[in-house]
């Protein structure tokens, strides 16, 4: 039997074979390289030829359709078309498609896309309140433009209710094998997974607050760029309530002192663009313990990668006192 990081290494040559395969299906100079520069949900690898870059995406195998990765691609390039945010722009391959699917020697078809390379940095975690006000702004024009905007037939995403998250569904797994539980924490947890479920069947799905959203709004999926701030990574894009986009900036960070600060940051910044009731502000809580406990079932899920094991115990131990002071607010 191999060893967990033998079966690591094996996918990673897998991974590298299937880019340096899709490579062929575009228009690119001879001799392009690729370079994995992160391995979480799907495998993303820096291009390199004839003096240009871009950005190539291997999706993992059995989480999206290819329907639904173009349903991704249909609605960050009209984001960028509609003046909304900056967004990336995907490449056709030879054949004229987004998507192109490559068969391993052994595995699943993995569909791969294309990226130009966008520039800018991430903001530095040494100063966020800025970095939140402008991400706030940033979210506020997505939602409204995801309100406006007419979907294609046949469009696509997953649901990040309270099923698609801890209900019949689970598409990160339980958090039940999230790392370093014990009884105490699990009777814990359940107790706040009880309470975030009442609390989210009482705000309910309407469409002033529930609709398509990008799920992964972090610092890390901003770049700034000058005057320019960019979105990237719409993997995750799907529809779920509009506050929880502003939970998942707080995404590994929720237990920082400073955060309710950066909440309230974020919703300066949001309010610069759209509305937000108070009500709705008052619930900001519930939905940022939505994505922690939700973070716990990734990383048990996804113990293999780098930022699973950078976590890993101490995210767990740490979700006790923000489960403890929840239930001691809400319950």
């Amino acid at each position: 039997m191999s060893s967990p990081d033998a079966a690591h290494q094996q996918k990673l040559k897998e991974l590298q074979q299937i880019a340096e395969s899709a490579l062929a299906r575009y228009d690119l100079p001879a001799g392009a390289t690729a370079t994995m520069i992160n391995l979480s949900e799907n495998a993303t690898y820096r291009i390199d030829g004839g003096g240009q870059k871009w950005a190539l995406r291997v999706h993992r195998e059995f989480y999206h359709s290819k329907t639904a990765i173009g349903s991704e691609l249909a609605w960050l390039q009209a984001l960028r078309r509609d003046d909304a945010v900056i967004t990336p722009v995907p490449r056709k391959g030879r054949d004229g498609d987004l998507i192109q699917s490559i068969q391993p020697k052994s595995g699943a078809l993995r569909h791969v896309v294309l990226f130009d390379w966008e520039t800018g940095a991430e903001p530095s975690e040494a100063e966020l309140l800025g970095p939140f006000e402008v991400l706030g702004a940033a979210t506020a024009r997505m939602h409204l433009h995801a309100r406006a905007w007419k979907r294609p037939q046949n469009f696509e995403r997953l649901t990040w209710d309270f099923d698609g998250a801890f209900g019949k569904v689970q598409h990160w797994g339980s958090w039940r094998q999230g790392m370093g539980l014990d009884a105490d924490k699990t009777r814990l947890f359940q107790r706040t997974v009880d309470l975030i479920e009442r609390r989210l069947a009482a705000f309910g799905k309407g469409p002033e607050r529930y609709g398509l959203i990008h799920c992964d709004m972090r610092l890390a999926n901003l770049l700034i760029d000058g005057d320019e701030t960019k979105v990237i990574d719409f993997d995750d894009c799907g529809f779920s309530w509009y506050l929880y986009d502003g939970a998942t900036a707080l995404s590994f960070i929720e237990h920082r002192p400073d955060v309710p600060a950066l909440i309230e940051a974020w919703v300066k910044g949001y309010r610069t663009v759209a509305p937000l009731p108070a009500e709705d502000e008052h619930e900001i809580p519930t939905f940022v313990m939505f994505r922690r406990l939700l973070l716990v079932a990734w990383i048990g899920s996804h113990a293999e990668t780098d930022l699973a094991k950078s976590m890993g115990v101490p995210y767990t131990r740490d979700t006790v006192a923000l489960c403890e002071n929840y239930l001691r607010k809400f319950g």
